[in-house]
């Protein structure tokens, strides 16, 4: 009976991947003014098109190379990075990382990395938001580091930044509290599968979502890393970002007290 289980499971596992460029898809130009006016009325933070984050997903010690899959709370995890809308909705799903590689590194090995040099998919000044993990970008705004010197003005835009960043913890909390094995720990033993068993989980959240089906989910807080990693190629690329940056944080009304 478990043998007869565990095919059906990887069949639907199979067939619900066949469906994620329906159910998993990056915005088209009108998609975007939705998005971006879904993320401004929530937050007054403009022209996001997308909250970006990852997040661990406990699986047990596999057989081999163990120590790879080892993060920074001591888990054995794989890496979920995903990009959602003002709807918690994922647009943009890539997993299967080990739990040691940094989130920058994971970001620099998905297809999301090319995204940012390709205009065509940021139409009319649109931008990703992510923590202070990411490398700021004219396409991906992260906050101001806090140095304990920051303008008001900066801390304004900190403030706005995070409240439209809590829709990809809060997509999280949803998917992770519908699907409690991503929750808890999944335990699967064929880490091949895990990847496709994590999107799967993804494909029928967006479904859900889609079908105004709610879930009262967990909340999740991922922590912020402070790591600063310095890489010469990104420095023009980066300067455009400041001066973007700086020019939201001339513009955006004040909300932080």
């Amino acid at each position: 009976m478990r043998a007869t289980a565990l095919r059906c499971i990887r069949r639907v596992i199979v067939a619900l991947e066949m469906l994620a460029p329906v159910f998993i898809t990056w915005p088209n130009e009108e998609k975007v003014e939705e998005i971006k006016n879904g993320f401004f009325s929530n937050s007054t933070f403009p022209n996001v098109l997308g909250a970006i984050d990852g997040t661990h997903i406990n699986i047990p010690a596999p057989h081999e190379h163990q120590e790879t899959y080892v993060n920074r709370k001591g888990h054995h995890s794989i890496q979920l990075q995903a990009v959602c809308d003002h709807k918690r909705r994922f647009i943009h799903c890539y997993v299967g990382n080990v739990g040691s590689v940094h989130d920058q590194r994971v970001f620099r090995l998905s297809e999301l990395k090319n995204y940012l040099d390709d205009a065509t998919k940021f139409p009319n000044n649109t931008h990703l938001i992510g923590d202070s993990a990411y490398t700021l970008h004219e396409h991906l705004m992260v906050p101001y580091r806090d140095n304990g010197h920051l303008t008001q003005k900066q801390k304004n835009f900190n403030f706005c930044h995070s409240s439209a960043r809590m829709a990809i913890e809060r997509s999280f909390g949803l998917v992770k509290g519908r699907f409690r094995s991503l929750l808890t720990t999944l335990d699967m033993k064929r880490v091949d599968l895990i990847p496709k068993y994590i999107i799967a989980c993804c494909i029928l959240h967006n479904i859900c979502l889609l079908q105004n089906d709610e879930f009262p989910g967990l909340s999740e807080t991922t922590p912020v890393n402070e790591n600063i990693q310095a890489r010469g190629e990104l420095v023009a690329i980066n300067r455009q970002g400041a001066f973007k940056r700086d020019n939201l944080c001339d513009q955006l009304p004040f909300r932080h007290i």
